[in-house]
């Protein structure tokens, strides 16, 4: 029962991931469309249309590594559930007469689960790509404040 603890609990941390970059994507979207509201206002002359054209720009990189790391946490929250279902099946076939069904499930969901881990590093990685994209924004919008004053 402790093979399965483990994935169980990756599972979780994996969802709560998801629903964290779900939340993020969203806010990459309204961002989007607010900002292609005020693009629709500009006349491609204007020094501000360049600006927002560029932070237009970063939003498509947010985007791209919201959704990457998004795919890589669904991945690592399926791999986490198929690892439990292999440490279950291998458990059960543990004090059984078939040892190498139970040493085959035991390094199947060893790798399985090595995956998963491997999918959250990447999607935590994407993450943290988006962030500094995000603060990238943030200056570019505290810029324009500032020549607007």
């Amino acid at each position: 029962m402790t093979l399965i603890a483990a994935p169980a609990i990756m599972t979780n941390a994996a969802s709560v991931l998801t629903l964290g970059t779900s939340n993020r994507l969203a806010r990459v979207v309204d961002r989007s469309r607010e900002l292609g509201k005020m693009l629709r206002e500009l006349t491609p002359e204007s020094d501000i249309y360049e600006v927002r054209m560029k932070q237009l720009d970063l939003l498509q990189r947010r985007s791209r590594a919201v959704v990457k790391a998004l795919t890589a946490f669904y991945f690592a929250i399926g791999s986490f559930a198929v690892a439990a279902l292999v440490s279950l099946v291998g458990a059960a076939l543990a004090s059984s007469q078939f040892q190498f069904g139970f040493r085959a499930a035991a390094l199947a969901g060893l790798v399985i689960g090595a995956l998963a881990v491997g999918a959250l590093a990447i999607g935590c990685t994407l993450l943290v790509v988006e962030t500094r994209l995000a603060v990238i924004h943030l200056a570019e919008e505290a810029g324009l404040a500032k020549r607007r004053e």
